[in-house]
């Protein structure tokens, strides 16, 4: 078990993100959408599948989660998204990806550039970062739970790149082929997941101190205040004993 852990840097953020339940039911079905684009029957559509998943731990209703696949099926309208990644750097030039799904490109292109500019960053060429991340999936389990020998068994059978103990919960990453395979040997085990997600993932993280961690931070939340954005990732390494608010 080793490399590093998403989960540990997205900690000093949860608790915000978590108070914000309508970004979060938003974000939710815009993941569905773009994913029923692909299908809207979830068995045979994988992505939809996860965003089904991904949709019902954050208690998004279910009348939401079926208008949200009419949407991307083109049975009802609204399902006009495109999504796509924007790339910069933040103060002291930590790289950052934002992953947005829009229905204006223009739009949303000019307020991410504003955003980046107003908290001390820039927005990059398409390219300028992308290189310094991987996609893989995300997968988070309260390690209290479950004896370690089960977790390590029904992952790395079914094709788990990594696990990583990270205090209170194992991260498991995935190339993004065996995403779904993992996550579903996982429910099999009866093994609950506390995040199951595609994610960027930063092939190194640059440390950081506490002042600059604050300013990326603001940067990232700013980003993710947006209504466009999905995700925002960073290689930035926060420090442990970096205030939350």
């Amino acid at each position: 078990m080793s490399g590093h852990s998403k989960w540990a840097n997205i900690q000093h953020r949860k608790g915000r993100q978590d108070a914000k339940r309508g970004k979060i039911f938003t974000k939710a079905a815009k993941e569905i959408i773009i994913a029923a684009k692909g299908g809207g029957d979830p068995v045979g559509n994988s992505r939809l599948r996860a965003a089904i998943a991904a949709a019902k731990a954050v208690n998004l209703p279910k009348d939401k989660i079926e208008a949200a696949i009419r949407k991307g099926t083109g049975e009802d309208a609204g399902g006009d998204l495109t999504e796509t990644f924007y790339e910069g750097y933040g103060p002291s030039g930590i790289a950052i990806m934002v992953e947005v799904a829009t229905d204006n490109k223009n739009r949303t292109v000019a307020e991410v550039r504003h955003l980046f500019t107003k908290h001390g960053g820039a927005m990059g060429e398409n390219g300028s970062v992308g290189w310094m991340f991987d996609r893989k999936g995300v997968i988070a389990v309260d390690k209290a739970a479950y004896p370690e020998d089960k977790i390590m068994e029904a992952a790395l059978e079914a094709g788990a790149d990594d696990i990583i103990d990270d205090d209170d919960v194992w991260t498991i990453h995935t190339a993004m082929a065996d995403f779904t395979s993992v996550r579903d040997a996982l429910e099999a085990a009866g093994i609950a997941m506390q995040e199951a997600e595609l994610a960027m993932i930063p092939q190194n993280l640059v440390a950081v101190s506490a002042e600059v961690g604050m300013k990326v931070l603001r940067l990232m939340d700013a980003l993710d205040d947006n209504d466009d954005v999905q995700n925002v990732y960073a290689n930035a390494d926060f420090p442990d004993d970096m205030p939350t608010d």
